[in-house]
């Protein structure tokens, strides 16, 4: 297991309290229970995964933790604040799992698509100021996407169209980036490229980031916390531990063999 650098800063917002406080979440649907009695915190500078079996609740979890469902029982604060009064979304980019299915035949350039996270943050009627247009700039730098800012999305590649939205996310300047199935759907270059690219946020910047994933073997390796999730909290902690603990058994089941990688923190300058 490869031992993990701290990020170089934390979030300057921290005292707020943590960017995510889950206590005894319980979510039902049709009275049928789909997330039972959950509490983790997520902490300033963490890289957390939440993973776990297919219909474990991972993605209902999300939804519940970005406000677009409300528990059942149980409390969510963001920031400090309790889920129902928090209004500083902007603090909280997020990238869904549909963006590598963008319409082809959508009029937009990157570029466009990109100021959207400005638009965001600064009001749907305010012109775009050279302040604006400097971190749209930047967050486009930094996924490596500066270069084709007049291209059509539509006519990108899914790892391209990824990169984009990721861009967007960041053009608001979040405190906290948050990530639905970020790699499916994307080939193995585009794939390592998001991971060079999540690795240069956390730790050069001090963003947390939140990232739900089936692929169990990479977060193993990538993320400094992980959540376990099957309908109820199997376990919180660092991969270190989850290994020591033998929770992925507990999580995926005697059958489960972990596939160990590559040295992951091995730099890949993003490309088109």
């Amino acid at each position: 297991m490869i031992e993990r650098s701290a990020p170089m800063a934390l979030s300057p917002k921290a005292a707020d309290g943590p960017p995510f406080r889950v206590e005894g979440v319980s979510f039902r649907y049709g009275g049928s229970p789909i997330i039972q009695n959950v509490s983790f915190v997520v902490d300033w500078g963490d890289f957390v995964g939440i993973i776990g079996p297919n219909g474990s609740g991972k993605s209902t979890l999300l939804k519940l933790l970005l406000g677009l469902l409300k528990p059942t029982e149980g409390a969510i604060e963001i920031c400090g604040t309790p889920l129902r009064e928090f209004r500083e979304w902007r603090r909280i980019g997020y990238v869904s799992q549909r963006v590598t299915h963008f319409d082809p035949g959508f009029p937009a350039t990157v570029w466009e698509v990109v100021s959207q996270g400005r638009t965001a943050r600064a009001g749907l009627f305010r012109r775009l100021s050279q302040h604006d247009r400097n971190l749209i700039s930047s967050a486009l730098e930094e996924v490596g996407m500066l270069e084709m800012k007049q291209r059509l999305v539509g006519t990108l590649s899914g790892g391209q169209q990824q990169r984009v939205f990721i861009a967007r996310a960041l053009a608001q300047e979040p405190d906290i980036l948050v990530l639905d199935e970020p790699t499916i759907g994307v080939d193995p270059e585009a794939h390592q490229q998001f991971f060079h690219i999540m690795r240069k946020l956390h730790h050069d910047k001090g963003l947390t980031i939140l990232i739900v994933s089936h692929e169990v073997d990479v977060m193993m390796e990538e993320v400094t916390k992980l959540v376990c999730l099957n309908r109820s909290l199997l376990f919180s902690g660092t991969p270190e531990q989850c290994l020591k603990d033998n929770c992925l058994i507990d999580l995926y089941g005697e059958g489960f063999h972990r596939v160990t990688h590559a040295h992951p923190w091995t730099e890949a300058k993003p490309d088109a």
